[in-house]
């Protein structure tokens, strides 16, 4: 539910928590930030402009983003304590969690449990988080002085006039977007050893008073991991690294080895499928803008080359009836759900051409909110293997009559391994939004807040039909390239300067456009014509 907006007049000498102290205080949740305008803002920002106000809250995506930064920035402040030497690495999330590793120390129980003792101890203080704001001179001879990374993205950046570090007492550090104004905010949270690393686990803005229980993603952690190793390798793990690469003309080779990765583990995964007896079935899920159409039509090409012949079926012709099809909290149709898909129809289908027999292929009419039949009939010879892509393709819910040796499940995503620097990561859920946005203006005529305004409908559904499935694969395929942020900057950054701040999708564009701007851009001539990339790009192959 939408916030009340309170009216606020211009006072540069009045900061925002002072102004909605008592707004503050009464609210339910904490409140971590503002939105003035349409963008977002810290609670120690001064009114710099009349207009509109809304306090963000926990409840919020971006209130749980600001609580997941400060948490980290906390956890930055107790290694520093207690392990001055530890190199953190920030590196993904993992359910409800963020999960990191240390570069140079060995990581042991003890010592996550004495950093979450003096975690809560910081946050027991309430101490005071200030955003201090250097100018380029000043910056030079701090970076000189202290001899730091962090932070360097920002000043090696030239356009930055200004640069901002984040201080707790005397611990510094540098965080992309905003966090919170004081270490107390934090409620609940934990720290654990796990795998390799640690994570740091903390609320849903579903129940932000509760701690979720950690549900374990080990064939998730593994395809990041596998990513992570080879791109460290290729030492391009931060934005840094990459922009570097663009000046110096190296970056035609990591596009093309990049691609190449792709392609040998598409490959695997065909292999993988020939090998495994008895497979007549492949099913591909994953949320959107992962590049399903391309990756399903790549393997296609490589399962012919083991001998196999795919066959496409569409789940998307098998929906319900419009007057069946069940309705949400709202009101609304719901397609999303799997009760929307005539799954009875789906499995005779499947069983009839699994034992030989043709079958009648349904077209679905989304106009009038009907299966049409038009003739179209398949039937499944020996050396032909279905390939069905879909958003329940995971639950077996959805091919209950196959039997699970017939069965090849594979989940795809792109699982972003390319971080800001240490602290700061790029999100997954992002890299798949500005991917959409370009994609969804290219072949659809969308607009970029058109995109923006139906994003947060579209996680839910993933959050609830595909990502509780994930671990039910056979494979994972990381569909990410570490440099696609650089070649979708010139198509994304001139949609989402075209929405305006009286625009409630505002405050998301400017988000993204704060982190494009980090990116060297690379010609989109450069992508090879068969990479998955062109997918959203526009002139590829397939």
């Amino acid at each position: 539910m939408e916030k009340e907006k309170i009216t606020v007049k211009q006072d540069k000498n009045m900061k925002i928590s002072e102004l909605l102290k008592e707004q503050i205080q009464k609210s339910k949740y904490p409140v971590v930030a503002v939105k003035l305008n349409n963008e977002y803002k810290s609670l120690d920002s001064y009114i710099e402009e009349s207009g509109e106000i809304q306090l963000v809250d926990i409840t919020e995506k971006e209130g749980m983003k600001i609580y997941r930064r400060t948490l980290t920035f906390i956890m930055g402040k107790a290694f520093e304590s207690l392990y001055p030497e530890a190199h953190v690495i920030v590196d993904y999330q993992l359910s409800n969690a963020m999960y990191c590793t240390i570069e140079n120390m060995e990581i042991t129980n003890e010592m996550i449990e004495k950093v979450k003792q003096k975690m809560q101890d910081i946050i027991n203080q309430d101490l005071k988080i200030e955003r201090k704001t250097m100018n380029r001179e000043e910056a030079e001879e701090f970076y000189q002085k202290t001899n730091t990374p962090k932070g360097r993205l920002q000043f090696d950046f030239k356009e930055n006039k200004y640069i901002h570090m984040y201080y707790c007492e005397d611990y510094y550090n540098y965080i992309y977007e905003i966090i919170a104004t004081h270490t107390g905010i934090i409620s609940i949270f934990d720290a654990k050893k796990y795998s390799k690393g640690f994570v740091i686990r903390y609320p849903s803005t579903s129940q932000p008073d509760i701690l979720p229980e950690f549900k374990e993603t080990k064939k998730l952690l593994w395809a990041l991991e596998e990513y992570e190793t080879i791109y460290r390798i290729l030492n391009v793990g931060t934005v840094y690294r990459l922009n570097k690469a663009v000046k110096e003309n190296r970056i035609k080779d990591l596009i093309l080895l990049s691609e190449a990765l792709h392609e040998k583990k598409i490959s695997q995964i065909a292999d993988k499928i020939s090998n495994k007896k008895g497979v007549k079935m492949v099913l591909i899920a994953g949320p959107s803008s992962s590049g399903k159409t391309t990756f399903a039509q790549r393997l296609g090409i490589q399962l012919k080359l083991n001998g196999l012949k795919p066959v496409t079926i569409s789940v998307d012709n098998y929906f319900v009836e419009r007057e069946d099809t069940p309705r949400n909290e709202n009101g609304d149709y719901d397609f999303e759900c799997i009760e929307a898909i005539d799954t009875e129809l789906f499995n005779k289908h499947l069983v009839a051409l699994l034992n030989g027999e043709e079958v009648e292929m349904p077209e679905f009419n989304f106009h009038k909110g009907t299966k049409e039949y038009k003739g179209k009939k398949i039937k499944l010879e020996k050396d032909e293997i279905l390939v069905i892509e879909g958003i329940h393709c995971l639950n077996d819910k959805l091919t209950e009559k196959i039997s699970q040796d017939q069965k090849y499940k594979i989940y795809i995503s792109a699982l972003t391994v390319l971080n800001m620097d240490s602290f700061n990561r790029i999100s997954t859920t992002d890299t798949r939004l500005i991917r959409r946005i370009v994609r969804d203006n290219q072949f659809r005529g969308y607009t970029a807040k058109d995109t923006i305004s139906t994003w947060n409908n579209v996680n839910k559904g993933e959050e609830k039909y595909i990502f509780p499935f994930q671990e039910e694969a056979d494979s994972i395929f990381n569909t990410s390239l570490i440099y696609e942020l650089g070649a979708l900057k010139n198509e994304a950054m001139p949609l989402l300067e075209q929405i305006k701040n009286d625009e409630r999708e505002y405050a998301e564009a400017r988000r993204l456009i704060k982190k494009l701007r980090y990116f060297e851009p690379i010609p989109k001539e450069l992508v090879p014509s068969n990479s998955l990339l062109k997918e959203f790009l526009g002139g590829g192959d397939f």
